[in-house]
């Protein structure tokens, strides 16, 4: 089965290909570029690179979210579009889901998060069992702060692009508990969601939406301000 991940979610873009539950390539970047313009281009390219065609997919995940709106957007739209031109499964995986894979070889608690302005994270608690990633608390939005206070006195990773924002807090809530590794770590990787995709169950292909977690801040305004007129009204 050829499985093609799609990751845009947050300022990573990254992309991956697998071949029988092996890796064939993958690209990713880190840079604060529209991720709109070079995200076809970049697909387009590594499908060169390893002498495959689109025709030749048999399966495309993407990552859902939380993450950047104008990401997550992006990458599950391609991710649609070219399932429905190929007539094959598209499956949408949590962002918070592919970025726990990094603390596989971790034998304790996994926790990713991204910021998301405000004192305010999004996060969930997983953890690596019998070879496979389990969710032990849901995803959420919620103050870093009040969220520390419910976590397990007990070792848990840290894996977050934004861990500088967040390190003094955690490590004054968590002590020694807090595990935080350096570098790479933090940063999701494409062929990690393309694994957890792989077998999960498809999504329907024209009702797959982006889990934001919580309303964009736009679109809450603009409820705020109609439950306004209607009481006004």
């Amino acid at each position: 089965m050829n499985v093609l991940a799609i990751d845009t979610s947050n300022q990573i873009l990254g992309i991956a290909l697998l071949k029988d539950g092996e890796l064939l390539g993958e690209a990713v970047t880190n840079i604060k570029k529209n991720h709109s313009v070079r995200l076809m281009p970049a697909i387009d390219q590594l499908m060169r690179d390893v002498n495959m065609t689109p025709d030749q997919l048999d399966r495309i995940v993407a990552a859902k979210g939380p993450g950047s709106y104008t990401g997550v957007r992006i990458g599950l739209t391609t991710a649609k579009s070219m399932a429905w031109a190929l007539n094959i499964p598209v499956v949408g995986v949590s962002s918070l889901e592919a970025l726990a894979y990094q603390g596989r070889f971790f034998n304790s608690y996994i926790c990713p998060f991204f910021d998301a302005r405000r004192g305010l994270v999004y996060t969930g608690l997983y953890q690596w069992q019998t070879n496979k990633i389990v969710q032990v608390i849901e995803e959420q939005n919620i103050l870093m702060e009040e969220w520390l206070r419910t976590l397990p006195q007990e070792n848990i990773m840290f894996l977050s692009q934004d861990i500088s924002l967040h390190r003094k807090t955690i490590e004054q809530y968590l002590g020694g508990h807090a595990i935080i590794p350096d570098g790479s770590a933090h940063l999701p990787n494409p062929a990690h969601l393309a694994f957890a995709g792989m077998n999960k169950q498809p999504d329907e292909t024209h009702t797959l939406v982006p889990n934001y977690i919580r309303l964009a801040e736009a679109e809450a305004n603009w409820l705020k301000s109609q439950k306004g007129k209607q009481q006004n009204g």
